[in-house]
């Protein structure tokens, strides 16, 4: 299995941080990615069943597995 990709890792120790306002996120992640907010959601979507983000970022990605599942059982 082959490393993730340099914006994988972005994409993960981006979400590790806090923000103050979904706005400023939002902003943020057009900023210092270069990426829509829509496509920066779906690379973060895929990692969170990607193995190797699990062993990249273990804390983030079983927060973000615990709080996707959260949303789905409230539907």
């Amino acid at each position: 299995m082959e490393p993730l990709g340099e914006r994988e890792r972005a994409v993960l120790a981006f979400e590790g941080r806090g923000w103050e306002s979904p706005g400023a996120k939002e902003r943020a992640i057009r900023e210092e990615l270069d990426l829509a907010p829509v496509r920066y959601y779906q690379v973060l979507n895929a990692l969170l069943d990607d193995p190797r983000a699990l062993e990249a970022a273990p804390v983030t990605v079983n927060r973000l597995r615990r709080v996707r599942e959260g949303k789905r059982l409230q539907r």
